[in-house]
């Protein structure tokens, strides 16, 4: 199995961005990225998929859309859209014609920013997810770095704050996000992904500029790391089959690697016959070995159906035998700029 670093979920100047597809790219390869999914919204760019290159250094650059009904008022049911070859945009207006649309052309869709609040002080509205009568999406956005800025600004002063100190945003996905996502594994398979919502937009305060935030911040902090069954070949069309593969079958990891490197976790099953990685499922039969790997000392937590069963601390091993069907999660927490922080949030196994 081979790991890649991905970010997910960013704007450019097509939308509503700051930037452009080659600021994105630069970003990508200074910070060592091995793809980013690009999702403006309501439009789908054409001309910028494929590998970038700079040296010895290499990014995929993927193409996807955010889509949303712009005449609903408010808006909300934003939804990332990966892997379709096609404008869907005119799906936006009804979120489960959107999501049949794209599960028949082959495509991956994200509820994205499930919890998404307003924040007055600086003109942003609330647009959370609100219909869930939606059925056969790939998954949701488990962790998005904008809307968790959104719940620290009452003042614009706290926006300024937040400008010049972007490293004390970061605590964990918003608690009402995670037990939406446990609710909804009781019954059904929902992947959690990662993402950025990077726009790199200037905040304007009298003299004061700044970039809220530069994409290379972001592509430091929360990222998808996905697991691939082979490494990559170097050739985009068979690369991004692989990598929206993996996605679709949750074989991958939410990492927030500003306060240190995720790369390198693992969480497996072994069973009486079969072993498992995240996304797969494995039977109950003979008892199952849980084992989680951190690359560095943490808290480490065991979920199971939404409920935490065992705690190890300062640890990177953490081992778990079971015989009980459920669905098996991992969270990881780390000290950084003096607070405990989610760190690690693995997808599930699912023991049956």
């Amino acid at each position: 199995m081979y790991e890649i670093i991905a970010n997910l979920h960013m704007h450019t100047r097509y939308s509503d961005g700051g930037g452009s597809h080659q600021d994105i790219v630069e970003a990508a390869l200074k910070c060592g990225l091995d793809a980013v999914i690009v999702t403006d919204h309501n439009v789908l760019v054409r001309g910028f998929e494929g590998y970038i290159k700079d040296g010895k250094r290499k990014v995929l650059m993927l193409i996807g859309e955010e889509v949303h009904d712009q005449d609903r008022d408010p808006q909300k049911n934003h939804i990332l859209v990966m892997g379709v070859e096609k404008e869907m945009a005119a799906f936006a207006d009804d979120p489960q014609m959107l999501i049949n649309a794209v599960r028949e052309s082959g495509g991956l869709s994200f509820l994205a920013h499930p919890n998404d609040p307003a924040a007055p002080a600086v003109h942003e509205t609330e647009i959370s997810w609100v219909d869930w009568s939606v059925t056969h999406y790939t998954g949701l956005e488990l962790w998005n770095g904008f809307s968790e800025l959104k719940t620290l600004i009452p003042t614009r002063l706290h926006g300024v704050l937040y400008a010049f100190f972007p490293q004390l945003i970061a605590h964990h996905p918003m608690p009402a996000t995670l037990r939406k996502w446990d609710e909804l594994l009781a019954s059904n398979r929902v992947v959690a992904i990662g993402g950025s919502d990077a726009h790199a937009n200037e905040l304007r305060l009298g003299p004061l500029r700044r970039a809220i935030f530069p994409y290379e911040f972001h592509f430091k902090t929360i990222n998808t790391h996905v697991i691939l069954p082979d490494r990559l070949s170097g050739d985009a069309i068979a690369d991004k089959k692989i990598i929206y593969d993996s996605l679709t079958a949750g074989h991958c990891f939410v990492g927030y690697d500003l306060p240190a490197s995720t790369q390198g976790f693992h969480f497996t099953a072994q069973g009486l016959e079969v072993d498992a990685i995240m996304g797969d499922e494995i039977p109950a039969r003979g008892g199952v070995t849980l084992q989680a790997w951190t690359p560095s000392t943490a808290e480490i937590r065991l979920i199971k159906d939404g409920r935490m069963i065992r705690i190890w601390k300062k640890q990177t091993v953490a081992s778990y035998i079971t015989t009980e069907p459920g669905v098996y999660r991992i969270e990881a927490y780390r000290r950084y700029l003096g607070r405990k922080r989610g760190w690690i949030f693995s997808n599930p196994i699912y023991v049956r």
